[in-house]
Protein backbone atom coordinates (compact mmCIF):
# COMPACT_ATOMS: atom_id res chain seq x y z
CA UNK A 1 0.00 0.00 0.00
CA UNK A 2 1.52 3.25 1.00
CA UNK A 3 4.70 3.57 2.67
CA UNK A 4 5.40 7.20 3.63
CA UNK A 5 2.33 9.59 4.11
CA UNK A 6 2.87 13.39 4.51
CA UNK A 7 -0.04 15.04 6.45
CA UNK A 8 0.63 18.97 6.75
CA UNK A 9 -0.83 20.17 9.28
CA UNK A 10 -2.20 23.75 10.07
CA UNK A 11 -0.08 25.81 12.99
CA UNK A 12 -2.73 28.35 13.09
CA UNK A 13 -5.27 25.25 13.42
CA UNK A 14 -4.12 22.24 14.24
CA UNK A 15 -7.19 20.19 15.35
CA UNK A 16 -8.33 20.77 11.61
CA UNK A 17 -6.25 18.19 10.83
CA UNK A 18 -7.43 15.09 13.63
CA UNK A 19 -9.06 13.30 11.08
CA UNK A 20 -5.74 13.34 8.80
CA UNK A 21 -4.13 11.98 11.36
CA UNK A 22 -6.39 9.29 12.43
CA UNK A 23 -6.63 7.94 8.84
CA UNK A 24 -2.77 8.08 8.47
CA UNK A 25 -2.29 6.22 12.08
CA UNK A 26 -4.47 4.25 11.26
CA UNK A 27 -2.86 3.34 7.67
CA UNK A 28 0.58 3.23 9.17
CA UNK A 29 -0.45 0.68 11.79
CA UNK A 30 -2.37 -1.57 8.91
CA UNK A 31 0.61 -1.61 6.51
CA UNK A 32 3.62 -0.41 8.10
CA UNK A 33 3.52 2.92 6.74
CA UNK A 34 5.70 6.21 8.19
CA UNK A 35 3.88 9.62 8.99
CA UNK A 36 5.80 12.59 7.67
CA UNK A 37 3.99 15.62 9.42
CA UNK A 38 4.32 19.13 7.91
CA UNK A 39 3.60 22.59 9.15
CA UNK A 40 3.72 25.36 6.86
CA UNK A 41 4.50 28.85 8.86
CA UNK A 42 3.05 31.69 6.23
CA UNK A 43 6.00 33.88 4.39
CA UNK A 44 5.87 37.77 6.01
CA UNK A 45 6.03 40.15 3.90
CA UNK A 46 9.51 42.26 5.08
CA UNK A 47 7.59 45.44 5.69
CA UNK A 48 5.21 43.35 8.40
CA UNK A 49 8.42 41.54 9.95
CA UNK A 50 10.12 44.67 10.75
CA UNK A 51 7.46 45.89 12.77
CA UNK A 52 7.82 42.55 14.94
CA UNK A 53 9.31 41.95 18.16
CA UNK A 54 12.82 40.85 17.25
CA UNK A 55 13.09 36.66 17.53
CA UNK A 56 9.45 36.01 16.62
CA UNK A 57 10.58 33.99 13.23
CA UNK A 58 12.12 32.04 16.35
CA UNK A 59 9.56 31.63 18.72
CA UNK A 60 7.20 30.77 15.50
CA UNK A 61 9.40 27.87 15.13
CA UNK A 62 9.78 26.58 18.87
CA UNK A 63 6.34 26.81 19.11
CA UNK A 64 5.67 25.13 16.04
CA UNK A 65 8.23 22.53 17.14
CA UNK A 66 6.47 21.81 19.46
CA UNK A 67 2.58 21.96 18.31
CA UNK A 68 4.21 18.42 16.02
CA UNK A 69 6.26 16.87 19.13
CA UNK A 70 2.70 17.11 21.03
CA UNK A 71 0.54 16.04 17.90
CA UNK A 72 3.48 12.88 17.43
CA UNK A 73 3.52 11.88 20.92
CA UNK A 74 -0.24 11.59 20.97
CA UNK A 75 -0.56 9.48 17.53
CA UNK A 76 -1.16 5.80 18.09
CA UNK A 77 1.38 4.19 16.34
CA UNK A 78 5.00 2.55 17.18
CA UNK A 79 7.93 4.40 17.93
CA UNK A 80 9.84 5.84 15.48
CA UNK A 81 7.28 5.91 12.71
CA UNK A 82 6.26 10.14 12.89
CA UNK A 83 8.95 12.56 11.48
CA UNK A 84 8.45 15.78 11.25
CA UNK A 85 9.17 19.06 9.25
CA UNK A 86 8.74 22.91 9.27
CA UNK A 87 8.86 24.83 6.14
CA UNK A 88 7.72 28.13 5.54
CA UNK A 89 5.87 29.91 2.51
CA UNK A 90 2.64 29.35 0.91
CA UNK A 91 0.79 26.11 1.86
CA UNK A 92 0.39 24.34 -1.42
CA UNK A 93 3.97 25.30 -2.75
CA UNK A 94 5.52 23.91 0.10
CA UNK A 95 3.56 20.69 0.47
CA UNK A 96 4.04 19.63 -3.07
CA UNK A 97 7.97 20.18 -2.33
CA UNK A 98 8.11 18.41 0.63
CA UNK A 99 6.04 15.17 -0.64
CA UNK A 100 8.44 15.09 -3.50
CA UNK A 101 11.66 16.07 -1.40
CA UNK A 102 10.36 13.32 1.31
CA UNK A 103 9.59 10.48 -0.81
CA UNK A 104 6.22 10.57 0.21
CA UNK A 105 3.45 8.03 -2.02
CA UNK A 106 0.39 9.67 -0.55
CA UNK A 107 -0.22 13.37 1.25
CA UNK A 108 -2.93 12.76 3.44
CA UNK A 109 -4.98 16.37 4.19
CA UNK A 110 -8.16 17.95 5.22
CA UNK A 111 -10.20 20.19 3.65
CA UNK A 112 -12.55 22.94 4.20
CA UNK A 113 -15.84 22.93 2.25
CA UNK A 114 -15.93 24.86 -0.88
CA UNK A 115 -17.21 28.52 -0.22
CA UNK A 116 -17.69 30.86 -3.14
CA UNK A 117 -14.53 32.38 -2.95
CA UNK A 118 -12.72 29.06 -3.61
CA UNK A 119 -14.14 28.76 -7.00
CA UNK A 120 -12.41 31.76 -8.02
CA UNK A 121 -8.78 31.71 -6.43
CA UNK A 122 -8.81 27.52 -5.85
CA UNK A 123 -8.00 26.46 -2.36
CA UNK A 124 -4.69 24.53 -1.13
CA UNK A 125 -6.20 21.12 -1.43
CA UNK A 126 -6.98 21.89 -4.99
CA UNK A 127 -3.42 22.66 -6.29
CA UNK A 128 -2.06 20.17 -4.33
CA UNK A 129 -4.35 17.29 -6.03
CA UNK A 130 -3.84 18.70 -9.29
CA UNK A 131 -0.11 19.21 -9.00
CA UNK A 132 1.16 16.35 -6.51
CA UNK A 133 3.63 13.73 -7.29
CA UNK A 134 2.06 11.26 -5.45
CA UNK A 135 -1.81 10.18 -4.67
CA UNK A 136 -3.47 12.73 -2.41
CA UNK A 137 -6.26 11.43 0.02
CA UNK A 138 -8.77 14.67 0.87
CA UNK A 139 -11.22 14.51 3.95
CA UNK A 140 -13.36 16.86 3.75
CA UNK A 141 -13.91 18.55 7.21
CA UNK A 142 -17.75 18.89 8.36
Amino acid sequence: MFKKILVPVDPAESAFAEDALAKASQLARDYGAKIHLLAVCPEVQSFVASQLPEGWQKREVEQTTAMLDKISAGLDVPAGTVDTSIRRGAVHHEVIDEAEKAACDLVLMTSHKPGFSTYFMGSNAAHIVRHAPCSVMVLRGS
